[in-house]
C-alpha cells in the first residue's frame, strides 16, 4: 500500500478507535449516571443558539465549530453530564468578547439567557484548568445588551487540577447545583465544591452546552426530563442569544 493510500485507512481506523473509547467511556458512566437520574439528550433536545451542533449516530453528537452555545429544551433539575472526546483545534479560532483566544468546553447551569447563567468551563489551551463562574446582568437579556460584562469567577471551598486534555482522549465533565452549592467532577472524581453565591438564585433556567475553538464529540444527559416542550416554540431562540 502506497503513502497515499495508507493515509485515509489510518484516519479511519482513529475514528473507529475513537469511537469505540468513547463507547466505552459511556458505558462505565452509566450506573453513576443512574444514580442520579440522568437521561441521554439527542440534538431534538437542544436549542443550539449559535453555530451548530450535528447529530451522531447512538445520540452522540459533534461539535466542528469555532463557538457553539446551547441549552436543553426539556424540563430538568441542575444537573448534567457530558462524556466527550476532544478532537483538537477547530482551525480558524474565533476570538471572546475580551479579545483573547481561548479553547475551552464547558457546561451552563440555570441559564436564563445570555446574560444571566452560571458556568463551569474546562479550559484546555492556553491553560488547562477548570473555572467556575456567575454571569449576572440583572435586566439585561441577550448578549447586544450585555457583551462580556458581568463574569464573576468563584473560588471553591475544595478544589483539585483537571487533566490536561489530549486530542483523541475521552473524559467526562458533571456538575449539579443544589441552590446556591455546586459539585463539579471530572473523570468520576471530584475537582470543585462551593458556593456560587446567593444571586446566583435571582434567576433560573435550563442546562446546556458552550465550546470555543474546539472540535469535540459529546454524549450527553441531564437530570430526568419532567415534561417535555416543543423545540420550535419561541422559548427555543437559535441565534438569538449567543453568550460570550
Amino acid at each position: 500500500m502506497s503513502k497515499t493510500e495508507f493515509q485515509p485507512a489510518l484516519r479511519q481506523n482513529q475514528f473507529t478507535l475513537a469511537c469505540l473509547l468513547l463507547g466505552v467511556m459511556i458505558l462505565a458512566l452509566a450506573a453513576e449516571s443512574r444514580q442520579i437520574k440522568l437521561t441521554q439528550i439527542s440534538r431534538a433536545d437542544l436549542c443550539v443558539t449559535e453555530a451548530t451542533v450535528e447529530q451522531l449516530p447512538g445520540q452522540s453528537l459533534s461539535v466542528n465549530v469555532p463557538k457553539m452555545r446551547a441549552y436543553v429544551n426539556t424540563s430538568t433539575s441542575q444537573a448534567i453530564q457530558t462524556d466527550f472526546m476532544y478532537l483538537g483545534s477547530t482551525g480558524n479560532e474565533s476570538r471572546l468578547g475580551s479579545g483573547e483566544i481561548r479553547r475551552q468546553f464547558g457546561l451552563k447551569l440555570r441559564a436564563k439567557d445570555a446574560c444571566n447563567l452560571v458556568y463551569v468551563m474546562w479550559r484546555i489551551e492556553p491553560e488547562s484548568k477548570l473555572v467556575v463562574s456567575v454571569k449576572i446582568n440583572p435586566g439585561q437579556h441577550t448578549s447586544a445588551q450585555c457583551g462580556n460584562r458581568g463574569y464573576r469567577n468563584i473560588k471553591p471551598r475544595r478544589g483539585a487540577p483537571v487533566p490536561v486534555l489530549h486530542p483523541g482522549e475521552v473524559h467526562s465533565l458533571r456538575a449539579e447545583m443544589n441552590g446556591a452549592e455546586m459539585k463539579v467532577f471530572a473523570d468520576r472524581k471530584p475537582v470543585w465544591d462551593g458556593n456560587v453565591g446567593s444571586d446566583a438564585l435571582n434567576f433560573d433556567g435550563p442546562v446546556g452546552l458552550r465550546s470555543d475553538n474546539a472540535r469535540l464529540q459529546i454524549a450527553l444527559r441531564a437530570s430526568q426530563s419532567v415534561e417535555r416542550q416543543n423545540a420550535h416554540e419561541p422559548g427555543c431562540r437559535s441565534g438569538s442569544d449567543k453568550s460570550e
